[in-house]
């Protein structure tokens, strides 16, 4: 009996043979710059990546970053950069740069692929990096590869022309099971993010269990949503582009705007789509779907958070011809559970429907944090082992032996029951990481930042459910001078240079002092029972 194809073959052959079998059918389609390309182009540049890594001497094992808007060119580079044999790295273009160049230092790249107008901050950023004697950036071996423009192939066409002798080995590595394919940073309780290590097995045994759910087909056509440093962004690449698919790069001005998103999907026959909950709320109640035809749309896969049952049911009202899927996993597992949603959701239903049962490649249990079992029917954490889970995280071993228990499963931090017929409910977590569009949000990373403001004495996060935006982050503050204004938007603008957009507090509560337990630690509780 063959081996499963996840250890036979590394992440960057589905492509290569989907580019093999479909030369001619259109891989990427970029609606923001109107262009598109064949299987054989990408592939050739690709190729082309590939070969100006090799001559640079960059291989099997090492890391490269890439830090640009989703486009042609990044679909191109990261194929290229897995064809080298090394693993690839997004760093989040829209961050502050001060957490790319972190990245950057702490995941030791080799080389890292960035739009020219986001080389200069990166550039300063490293420079104070070394400054500080911590060893990163262009002096230290970490060669940045600038690209004029991005959209449509043309910048990365031009910054390897631009590299002299940049000429070398063009076949594409074979990779072993267990060497990575990628690195996801994602928040991190320490107040600095921290790198999910995901190996050619983790991500090619992924693929190959969405291929049965989804089954692709050459005149698929899915959207591309969610950003390159987003676990959910492995989906739509790879599961379309080994099928000779069409992958369409959701036009990020259309995605911040309800009316135009939904005439979007119409326009471009998307006939799988993936996203957060809170992408597809927002089309339910506000993107006028009733004005589209959408008779191409066929699956609609939603990951990341709880979907509220009356959103969904509003959705399912505007949308009632797909299958609906609800996936569940942290970034360590991609996907480890699922669940199809009725083809009708009852108007008596008010719970959200269950996580669902394991995919087929991994194993799932609900255990104590130790690793005992619960007892029948009763909630505890999610853990998960098989050949989909994390090799751990990036230069942290503490942190990998104890995201792990003593007979090898991860912890998800989530707790879950089983319902009467036996699939994952979701409860909550066990830790302060919270699940908001989709990202994960360590508490303490935002705390972190906001010690750093100048004017605050004391910080402490907290988050709450809300039905409406999922949760709602409120930071509690204690100013250093009690006449010190501590204004929501000046906290916004201030947390905005440290941490992402997405995990900007929604509100302020400027506070005498913070309540404290008898271990004179923050007391969470007292906070919670304020709102």
């Amino acid at each position: 009996m063959a081996a499963p194809r996840w250890q036979r073959e590394p992440l960057h052959a589905l492509f290569e043979q989907a580019a093999a079998a479909h030369p001619d059918r259109v891989a990427v389609e970029e609606p923001r710059v109107d262009r598109r390309v064949t299987y054989r182009e990408l592939d050739e540049l690709s190729k082309q990546t590939c070969e100006t890594l090799r001559a640079l001497g960059i291989g099997r094992g090492a890391r490269v970053g890439l830090c640009m808007a989703k486009s042609i060119d990044a679909i191109a580079t990261l194929l290229g950069i897995l064809r080298a044999g090394a693993a690839y790295v997004p760093v989040d273009p829209g961050a502050p740069m001060s957490r790319g160049a972190y990245i950057v230092h702490d995941c030791e790249l080799a080389a890292v692929f960035v739009e020219a107008a986001l080389a200069p901050a990166l550039r300063e950023e490293l420079a104070g990096l070394r400054g500080a004697g911590e060893g990163a950036g262009e002096g230290a071996g970490t060669r940045l590869i600038t690209l004029a423009e991005v959209g449509g192939g043309d910048g990365l066409r031009a910054a390897l022309a631009g590299i002299e002798g940049a000429r070398g080995d063009a076949a594409s590595a074979a990779c072993g099971p267990e060497e990575l394919a990628y690195i996801l940073y994602t928040s991190g309780s320490t107040g600095r993010p921290k790198g999910v290590m995901l190996s050619h097995e983790n991500a090619v045994s992924f693929v190959e269990w969405a291929r049965e759910i989804i089954e692709p087909v050459p005149e698929d056509k899915f959207s591309s949503h969610a950003p390159l440093h987003f676990d959910l962004s492995i989906l739509d690449l790879y599961v379309c582009l080994s099928a000779g698919a069409a992958l369409v790069l959701v036009d990020p001005l259309a995605a911040r705007e309800p009316r135009a998103l939904g005439a979007w999907i119409a326009q471009h026959r998307i006939s799988v789509w993936y996203s957060a909950p809170s992408i597809l709320t927002m089309l339910a109640h506000y993107g006028r779907l009733q004005r589209h035809d959408f008779a191409a749309l066929r699956l609609v896969l939603f990951a990341g958070e709880v979907f509220p049952v009356k959103h969904l049911r509003a959705l399912q009202a505007r949308w009632p011809a797909p299958r609906y899927f609800n996936l569940y996993g942290p970034t360590e597992t991609n996907v480890c559970t699922y669940h199809e949603i009725p083809a009708r959701v009852p108007e008596a239903r008010e719970q959200p429907y269950p996580i669902g049962r394991a995919c087929s490649h991994l194993s799932v249990r609900l255990a104590e944090a130790d690793g005992q079992p619960v007892a029948a029917g009763e909630e505890g954490e999610v853990q998960v082992s098989g050949p989909g889970v994390t090799r751990g995280y990036w230069n942290l071993p503490e942190r990998t032996s104890a995201a792990f228990t003593a007979d090898g499963w991860y912890r998800t931090g989530d707790i879950a029951y089983p319902d009467e017929e036996g699939a994952l409910v979701f409860v909550g977590r066990r830790d302060r990481m919270v699940k908001r569009r989709g990202y994960r949000v360590e508490l303490g990373e935002i705390e972190s930042a906001l010690y750093r403001h100048d004017d605050v004495a004391e910080a402490a996060v907290l988050a709450t459910p809300d039905e409406d935006a999922g949760v709602l982050i409120t930071a509690f503050l204690v100013a250093k001078e009690p006449t010190t204004p501590l204004t929501l938007l000046g906290v916004k603008q201030f947390c905005a240079q440290h941490v992402p957009l997405y995990m900007l507090p929604d509100r302020v509560e400027v506070l005498d002092r913070l309540p404290k337990t008898s271990t004179d630690k923050v007391d969470y509780q007292a906070l919670g029972r304020r709102g």
